[in-house]
């Protein structure tokens, strides 16, 4: 399982709890998105998670800038995965940095919205936030391996489904 997220925003600790404290702790890679903010929320992530590959956000303290990227690749499930926190251009810009990379699934953050939108040949996925949805709904997604495609969901914290979709993989 691949579960994602985005938009901590916390001094305090991870802020995860419920499904998503779950998804996190069982998940073989655990992908974020930025907006930790702080070097505690990290390093709480970093503790839960067998395996995480974050990037950093526009509100992340210096500390958490210095510890990880602004963008990255990640190869998992049979799929690849280009993480940022934001891109100018909207769904255009997104895809675009998603086709650069030879991506599947853009992982992206910084609305606190929860969505999935298919860019012909690539998808824009946002977890939304599960800890700060800022008047959306709280997220994060998971992604489960079947057969030839990846199976996907969009969850509140508590287990809630908020939208489902499908990944194709490489194999």
């Amino acid at each position: 399982m691949i579960a994602i997220f985005s938009d901590t925003h916390s001094s305090g600790g991870h802020e995860l709890a419920g499904e998503a404290l779950e998804a996190a702790r069982t998940a073989d890679a655990v992908i974020h998105a930025g907006d930790f903010t702080s070097t505690t929320a990290l390093e709480a992530f970093q503790n839960e998670c067998n395996r995480l590959f974050a990037v950093h956000g526009n509100a992340d303290s210096a500390a958490v800038r210095e510890r990880l990227p602004t963008a990255r690749v990640v190869e998992e499930g049979d799929v690849r995965f280009a993480v940022t926190h934001r891109r100018e251009g909207g769904a255009t810009g997104l895809a675009m940095f998603g086709r650069s990379r030879g991506a599947d699934v853009v992982v992206s953050g910084h609305s606190h919205r929860p969505s999935v939108v298919e860019a012909e040949d690539v998808l824009l996925l946002n977890p939304g936030s599960h800890a700060q949805p800022r008047g959306n709904r709280p997220g994060f997604a998971v992604l489960e391996g079947d057969g030839d495609e990846l199976a996907g969901e969009i969850r509140e914290p508590d287990g809630t489904l908020v939208e489902t979709f499908t990944v194709a993989t490489r194999g």
